[in-house]
C-alpha cells in the first residue's frame, strides 16, 4: 500500500524524493495527530492527491517498492515532515500557509514541512 502512494504521489521524482513521500505516511502514523496505521493515514480524507484522483490503484514500479521498503526502515530524508506539496501544482492554500523558509525542505519537486 505504501509503495501504491509513493507511485501516485512522487512517479518522476529522484529516488530520495520517493523514500521522503514514504517516510511522511510513517511520521504520519508515528504522529498523534493522524490515525495509527498506514491504511488510515492514506485513506484519511483528502490526505492525498493520488487517493482523491484514482491514481493509488496504478501499479507501482519496483523503485517505488525500494523506496517504501527504505523509509520503513527508518530512512527519512525529510527530518520528521509531516506534509508535503509540490508548489507547482498544489492548490491548498492552507497548505501554502504552512510553508515558510525556516521550516520548508526542498527535495525534487516536493517541499516538505513539519
Amino acid at each position: 500500500m505504501l509503495a501504491h502512494v509513493v507511485y501516485g504521489e512522487a512517479r518522476g521524482e529522484d529516488y530520495i524524493g520517493k523514500v521522503a513521500v514514504a517516510a511522511v505516511v510513517l511520521n504520519r502514523v508515528k504522529s498523534p495527530h493522524f490515525p495509527n496505521t498506514i491504511k488510515e493515514v492514506i485513506y484519511q480524507p483528502g490526505a492525498f492527491t493520488c487517493v482523491d484522483d484514482g491514481q493509488i490503484n496504478l501499479k507501482p514500479d519496483h523503485e517505488a517498492y525500494l523506496a517504501a521498503a527504505d523509509a520503513i526502515l527508518g530512512k527519512d530524508p525529510t527530518k520528521g515532515c509531516l506534509f508535503y506539496m509540490n508548489p507547482r501544482t498544489a492548490t491548498s492554500r492552507w497548505m501554502r500557509k504552512r510553508i515558510s523558509a525556516d521550516n520548508a525542505t526542498v527535495i525534487g519537486n516536493h517541499v516538505f514541512v513539519p
